[in-house]
């Protein structure tokens, strides 16, 4: 009626029932205008309805603390003030319209009252001699009679202001430690740290019945000592566990932290390079879990049969278009097995299935493009070489991190990805290769915590999914996903 809406939302309560207010936003200024003129102050199914601009909570409170008062609110009172008492003491700063002493059921001074002046500057006058005056030997509190609401809001704003300090002066020095072994409690972990440097505060947290959840929190007393502490006992095995160690940091700044990195991801459409080009290779072209880099031959030649349905000369690891490919990880099929797709078929025809957005993950590292590619077919029927996969099955942790020992940086995220992978494939069976991918660019301690934590790996699965949720959301989900990451 007004113009164009580009949303509108009424928010309900858990069981769905209408909260009693509600957004709507237009394309333009005018058509907003128009409607708050026309609209204001209606009856709308027997109620006058309130239609104003959008304010925001802080714009709000802001205005509701600069507001003048004339209600007083006086507390600490001894027991034998009286409101005649009130009426003098306080008529002095101006004149008052009431003032009464709260009373109990048995007529018992409940020791504060209220002072109700008639102009606000001397409410004002009132508040700011009185406060902190000591009468009848105590100290009285003088200031505005607040609502609940005001009370909850001021008082939830001291606590963050409390809280916000202490982080700041815990801020560098504060370490965060997880992985830890049941048996360490807060004395072996302060031996742990304590030949870093003087350690302020050390504590392992506990669940209700006072079994340890794994993590702890070690303070130190400079940012030197915190971070001397955190190079040297990030990795280390402790009691058969690699610790894994940061510094610590509130759930709203690693939050903020993920949203920024997020928002930093989204690629720009890169241009087709100049000849030559290089071919895509078809999934499970190379050996199956091996990385092949920009510019390297694959292992066996495919010859390019028209079924195959992928465009020739597109950089590895691009869209058609120019997009990135979303950051992905799917395990290796174990040699001997065809890995079919369901409605795909095996061998060659098997791969006019895979779509161009399962393959893995590219990556750029020391200047070269490398990426994976999704299982493959049975390779070895049409005469392709399989290289022996370094893993078709997750490891036992033991054995996980002494593979991890002796693997190289490519060697280790294959088989810490074999590992990983059916534990996220039972948690988020549709999204497993992007929440794994996602999962692997964590630090490797702490990936391997999370092969070990059922616990921990919901917690960071949740966290991936609200990205890829959130991903779904822009207006090139493709575009988005690629390269996510919970760093």
């Amino acid at each position: 009626m007004f113009g164009p809406i580009v949303s509108c939302k009424i928010p309900t309560d858990a069981s769905g029932q209408s909260l009693g207010y509600g957004f709507v936003q237009f394309e333009n200024e005018e058509s907003a205008q128009n409607a708050m003129e026309k609209l204001n102050g209606m009856l709308i199914n027997d109620k006058q309805v309130y239609v104003g601009p959008f304010v925001r909570k802080q714009e709000r409170e802001s205005v509701l603390n600069n507001t003048k008062f004339t209600n007083v609110y006086v507390k600490n009172l001894s027991e034998a003030i009286t409101d005649e008492d009130l009426d003098r003491i306080f008529g002095e700063y101006g004149k008052l319209t009431s003032s009464v002493v709260m009373k109990d059921a048995d007529g018992k001074s409940k020791c504060f009252g209220f002072v109700n002046f008639q102009d606000p500057d001397a409410a004002a006058r009132a508040v700011e001699a009185l406060n902190g005056n000591k009468i009848d030997d105590k100290v009285w509190f003088v200031g505005k009679a607040q609502k609940k609401s005001e009370r909850e809001q001021e008082l939830k704003g001291r606590f963050e202001q409390n809280m916000k300090e202490a982080a700041d002066n815990y801020q560098g020095v504060n370490l965060y430690v997880k992985n830890l072994h049941d048996s360490i409690d807060d004395e072996k972990l302060k031996g742990l740290f304590s030949e870093f440097g003087t350690i302020t505060s050390c504590k392992v947290t506990c669940d209700p019945s006072g079994i340890s959840r794994g993590s702890g929190f070690v303070a130190f007393t400079t940012p030197e000592e915190a971070s001397r502490a955190l190079v040297e006992m990030n990795g280390k095995m402790v009691v058969s566990k690699p610790l894994y160690v940061a510094i610590a940091q509130k759930k709203e700044e690693r939050k903020a932290k993920l949203q920024a990195q997020f928002s930093q991801m989204r690629p720009i459409a890169m241009a087709p390079p100049a000849s030559p080009r290089m071919p895509v290779y078809p999934p499970g072209a190379p050996g199956l879990g091996q990385q092949l880099f920009y510019g390297q031959a694959p292992p066996a030649v495919v010859s390019q049969q028209g079924g195959f349905g992928y465009q020739q000369h597109l950089m590895p690891g691009m869209m058609p278009g120019g997009a990135p490919m979303p950051n992905i990880f799917m395990p290796m099929a174990q040699q001997g097995q065809p890995a079919q797709r369901p409605g795909g078929r095996r061998g060659a025809a098997g791969l006019q299935a895979q779509p161009m957005h399962m393959m893995q993950q590219q990556m750029v590292s020391s200047g070269r493009l490398l990426h994976r590619y999704p299982p493959g077919q049975n390779m070895a029927e049409h005469g392709m070489p399989i290289r022996d996969p370094l893993s078709a099955v997750p490891l036992r942790l033991s054995a996980l991190a002494t593979s991890l020992a002796n693997a190289n940086p490519d060697q280790q995220r294959t088989l810490l990805g074999e590992s990983l992978y059916p534990l996220v494939d039972q948690l988020e069976h549709e999204s497993a290769a992007k929440v794994t991918g996602m999962l692997l660019e964590m630090d490797q301690t702490e990936v391997l915590h999370l092969i070990e934590s059922p616990e921990a790996l919901m917690t960071k699965v949740a966290e991936a999914m609200a990205v890829l949720h959130s991903a779904k959301q822009q207006k090139n989900p493709a575009d988005q996903l690629a390269n996510l990451s919970l760093n």
